[in-house]
């Protein structure tokens, strides 16, 4: 016999169905968390998190006592059986979180040799018994693993507060996992390698972080008869920075080559393409250093998937993603140039941009306390409130808040290097502290010619540039703190 949910049932498994299928990095996902659990704003996403896997489970157990009888998904039709499908695996995800986290971090300790599941005869049990096919349940034990290895890479790899970064982290879930995770569950999850994607970043920003969340994340089998999964992420991910080679070697790093192929060519050499797995992607670092007869090869493998090693005429397939980055800025790629239109437009399936360091400072003045706690915590093994505060001294003291940081997150950590060993990062040639320059906002009132919305926006920033905190603004103006936020940056967007 059919069960049918009742009507506030329906409401709170859909309100589920919408948490489990929103990207986790973005504001979607928190209202929908907030909506579901009645916290207020300030909890944090591990809380948030905690208590909607109890709710849900105390929803199933609830019913399962009203019904007598274990929930399974054959007991429900149209809707509700979406729903309390989504229920199920969200609930399934959850109670094996900590083992899913155990995995990646064995995994990386792995290294390339597949980790055996411990977990794995539970976790099917669990899912058999909701209802699910054999076939389903070894695809969704796959997919709820690729869903925490991108969260945990993306997550951990990438940190910082302001609102840069964090759609920087929304465009990489997005990345892998689509716009809309049940199009990408019905239709691409077998099918990513058809879409490259493009990191653009200064030097030091992180696109090799930020590639290395892509890569690292993608659709692994699970193979039931080892109780591993086909292949490690460590191997499912290969980077090259084309600015490291000549002319003449690029073509061998990429392709490999056969024995003779050229002198000093003593045996068959594998390349990169070669080295990928069809599960993972290549990283393909200072794309617009490579000339254009290399461009072409590297077009004939977005479009046909095929390579040739240098002196051979036999294919080699390739069947993982590409990701490729560059440090220049996006109007010297194309129009310059640079890139041919062929392999631009192809290459370009997604265009991702990664922050400098002074940008995400400037958003968020805590970004800097961040990515000091996360520097000094991964030098010494844990973390040291004492040793980054003395580090953050030496910075504001040396350097000053208007730093630019001109390597970027690169730059930082050696500079907190630095400060450990010398308690200084005063060098030869170091960019001066910038200084706010306010002479183009005393001409425009002098001149009559500055509107009060102009005026308040100036305001806001020079405060902002003496305390580096909207609160602090907030206190001063007696605004709102979005307002005095919203304020600085058209002021930054317009200068």
């Amino acid at each position: 016999m059919k069960k049918r949910l009742s009507s506030k049932l329906r409401e709170f498994f859909r309100l589920v169905n919408r948490a489990a299928l929103a990207n986790p990095f973005s504001d979607e996902r928190v209202d929908i968390d907030l909506k579901i659990t009645g916290l207020p704003p300030h909890v944090t996403t591990e809380e948030r998190i905690r208590r909607i896997t109890i709710k849900v489970r105390l929803h199933i157990e609830r019913l399962e006592t009203e019904w007598g009888a274990p929930l399974r998904l054959n007991h429900f039709t149209g809707q509700d059986r979406k729903i309390i499908r989504s229920a199920f695996l969200f609930d399934f995800f959850h109670h094996f979180l900590a083992d899913f986290d155990e995995l990646i971090r064995s995994q990386i300790k792995a290294g390339d040799v597949p980790v055996k599941l411990s977990f794995v005869h539970d976790a099917l049990v669990l899912l058999d018994r909701r209802g699910f096919t054999h076939t389903s349940s070894l695809y969704f034990l796959a997919l709820c693993y690729q869903l925490r290895r991108a969260h945990y890479f993306i997550d951990q790899g990438l940190i910082g507060r302001s609102a840069c970064m964090k759609k920087l982290r929304r465009s990489l879930w997005n990345n892998v996992f689509t716009h809309n995770l049940e199009i990408y569950d019905q239709h691409l999850w077998n099918r990513m390698e058809d879409f490259s994607t493009m990191l653009l970043g200064e030097t030091g920003t992180g696109k090799g972080a930020s590639a290395n969340a892509i890569g690292r994340s993608g659709f692994i089998p699970f193979d039931e008869k080892k109780k591993c999964f086909v292949e490690s992420f460590s191997r499912s991910f290969v980077s090259l920075n084309l600015s490291q080679f000549s002319e003449t070697l690029i073509e061998s790093e990429l392709f490999g080559h056969k024995k003779g192929a050229f002198t000093g060519a003593a045996e068959n050499r594998p390349g990169v393409f070669d080295l990928c797995s069809p599960h993972g992607a290549i990283f393909l670092d200072e794309i617009g250093e490579v000339r254009p007869s290399v461009q072409i090869k590297l077009l004939r493998v977005l479009e046909e998937r095929v390579f040739y090693p240098v002196g051979s005429y036999t294919a080699h397939r390739f069947d993982g993603r590409i990701i490729a980055a560059t440090n220049r800025p996006f109007n010297e790629l194309h129009p310059r140039g640079l890139l041919r239109d062929d392999f631009f437009y192809r290459l370009c399936s997604d265009m991702i941009i990664v922050p400098p360091l002074r940008q995400r400072i400037r958003e968020d003045a805590g970004e800097l306390d961040d990515l000091l706690n996360f520097t000094v915590t991964r030098i010494l093994g844990k973390p040291s409130p004492s040793l980054m505060q003395m580090t953050k001294s030496v910075i504001m003291k040396q350097l000053g808040k208007h730093y630019e940081w001109p390597g970027n997150v690169r730059e930082l950590g050696q500079c907190v290097r630095r400060i450990l060993l010398n308690r200084n990062y005063i060098q030869p040639g170091l960019q001066k502290t910038k200084q706010p320059d306010n002479s183009a906002l005393a001409r425009e009132i002098e001149a009559g010619r500055i509107s009060a919305q102009r005026l308040l926006q100036s305001y806001c920033h020079i405060l902002y540039e003496r305390y580096g905190a909207y609160s602090e603004v907030a206190r001063r103006t007696e605004l709102d703190r979005r307002t005095v936020k919203k304020y600085i940056l058209e002021w930054d967007k317009n200068v």
